[in-house]
């Protein structure tokens, strides 16, 4: 194989990785990883049988974007770097959406909160400028865009802060609100009721200037609490009820467990937690009475049970939906909901079925370009100049192969030879004969010594003159070689052998130029890649 055969070869390696790592990766989950739940669980009843699809609503549940501004990594506003990281970030998540979810055709889409990153602390026009790439990253900048998927938002505590937030920066839930809609409410989808709660001020205290937005929040739970419960209850809050230090989240965690933190400001005022608190927990499940709660917040996946007064409850934390937030394995959810009334029998935890999708590990594909980029160079740059014949000894060990016998007569023929011996005969003229004859004893040392053979040789006077007359001409020739100071290594031309360092510049410039060739074919396919998602179709 030549350098252009491996150059071409390494062409197409770029290309197919490059395909996968920026497009087939994202077309996985909704052609082989992820499926609507209520198509997955096989029917165990004729009743379950004759339901159809149609009985489900399915609903797509993200958390988390948390898009990247300037106070995400300290870097300076509009900086090159920013600028970088936040394109390939918000690409990451454009290409899920359109590429992974929107698929899978959801009838409904939630948003668990986090929005923003630095939402409280942006001004107007930073916050409208990181709203716009929210509505781009998830196609909502245009009217009339998949208008046939409803959309329903929680607050995150980036989107408007804690307690000391509010205290200092009323603003933040005023824009939320404008854009975003009320921070606490409740819709019902199908057969099931969905309650959103503003977990941020679940505990405000008493006599704070955030008792307002506390107040308000539990009175609405105290709302939903006095009605009537006619329909199985989802909760939806973006921080997790209370856990245990230390509590299992099941097999789909990928980072250590986060126990609780509280941290407050002046001694009084939340500034952040990781958790809602105990009692708070309490009492949100024995007033709501839910069969399942969402949440986001922790950034990976957790599955837990909370024991409650009216039986367990399971609460299922959805990990971020951006590869920049801490996971390697950012996810979403897919809720299938019941469309009609459960038959007699069926527990209300079946009216709602969940199924976690992954998304693909951006880490690692970036880890295989890197990989790639060395193994290109050192391949062009090792690689022998003459090229290896990879084909052509591929065919030569293929005949000697096929042309290999085991049962050949050559063994014979060694064999026959083995009980043979040749003499040397010269005649007359000084020609040498080889006389082939069979084998005898072995003389005696006796008859050896006065012998005029040599081994087996026998030689004959004419043949001894003519060798002493060749031995003399070439000693004549030597000597008088020598006595005329005839150096013959100093008219041989020297061994040709070339510079290290011209070896090395000139590997140094065929790898460059292999590589400007690889480049000029696989850098405008990453850029078409890149921008094929991005630009608005």
């Amino acid at each position: 194989m030549k350098q252009r055969e491996v150059t071409v070869v390494l062409c197409l390696i770029w290309a197919a990785i490059l395909l996968y790592g920026e497009m087939l990766a994202f077309w996985l989950p909704p052609l082989w990883t992820c499926s609507w739940p209520h198509l997955l669980i096989r029917p165990n009843s004729m009743m379950e049988s004759a339901r159809n699809p149609s009985d489900y609503v399915k609903i797509a549940v993200v958390t988390d974007p948390q898009l990247m501004d300037r106070t995400s990594l300290g870097l300076a506003p509009k900086s090159l770097a920013l600028e970088t990281a936040q394109f390939y970030t918000d690409l990451f998540m454009r290409r899920a959406f359109l590429a992974s979810i929107l698929p899978l055709k959801p009838d409904m889409i939630l948003f668990l909160g986090d929005y923003f990153d630095g939402g409280p602390f942006l001004s107007d026009e930073e916050w409208q400028e990181s709203l716009s790439r929210f509505r781009h990253i998830f196609s909502l900048d245009k009217q009339g865009r998949h208008e046939e998927i409803q959309v329903y938002y929680l607050s995150g505590n980036h989107d408007i802060g804690y307690e000391s937030v509010y205290t200092h920066r009323p603003e933040a839930v005023n824009r939320f609100e404008k854009e975003f809609g009320i921070r606490n409410y409740r819709f019902t989808v199908g057969n099931v009721e969905f309650v959103v709660v503003d977990a941020q001020t679940l505990d405000g205290k008493q006599g704070h200037p955030q008792d307002i937005l506390a107040s308000s929040t539990w009175e609405f739970i105290k709302n939903v609490s006095r009605d009537a419960q006619s329909h199985p209850r989802v909760l939806l809050t973006h921080i997790p009820l209370y856990r245990r230090d230390g509590t299992y989240c099941g097999p789909n965690r990928n980072s250590p467990i986060i126990n609780q933190i509280m941290l407050f400001k002046n001694g009084r005022e939340i500034r952040y937690q990781n958790y809602v608190s105990e009692e708070s927990s309490n009492l949100l499940l024995d007033w709501i009475k839910p069969v399942l709660v969402l949440s986001g917040h922790d950034h990976d996946q957790c599955n837990i049970t909370h024991e409650t007064k009216f039986g367990p409850v399971r609460e299922i934390t959805i990990g971020t939906v951006s590869w920049q937030q801490g996971n390697l394995y950012p996810s979403f959810m897919l809720l299938s909901t019941s469309n009609s009334v459960l038959p007699n029998g069926s527990s209300p935890e079946e009216a709602v079925q969940t199924h976690l999708c992954f998304l693909p590990n951006q880490t690692f594909i970036y880890i295989w370009y890197i990989v790639l980029f060395i193994f290109t160079n050192l391949a062009l740059l090792l690689w022998p100049t003459g090229g290896i014949g990879v084909w052509h000894r591929l065919l030569e060990c293929g005949k000697k192969l096929t042309s290999f016998n085991i049962f050949r007569s050559e063994t014979k023929e060694k064999d026959e030879d083995l009980d043979c011996e040749y003499d040397m005969i010269w005649d007359a003229e000084g020609s040498m004969h080889l006389v082939k004859r069979a084998l005898s004893t072995p003389n005696t040392r006796s008859s050896e010594i006065n012998s005029k053979e040599r081994g087996n040789a026998v030689m004959r006077p004419t043949a001894r003159k003519n060798i002493s007359q060749e031995s003399e001409m070439s000693l004549k020739v030597d000597i008088n070689a020598n006595d005329g100071g005839f150096d013959h290594m100093a008219k041989l031309p020297p061994r040709g052998s070339k510079s290290w360092r011209k070896i090395l510049i000139q590997r140094l410039v065929r790898t460059f130029a292999m590589l400007s060739i690889i480049a000029a074919v696989n850098i405008p396919l990453y850029v078409i890649l890149l921008f094929k998602d991005w630009i608005e179709q």
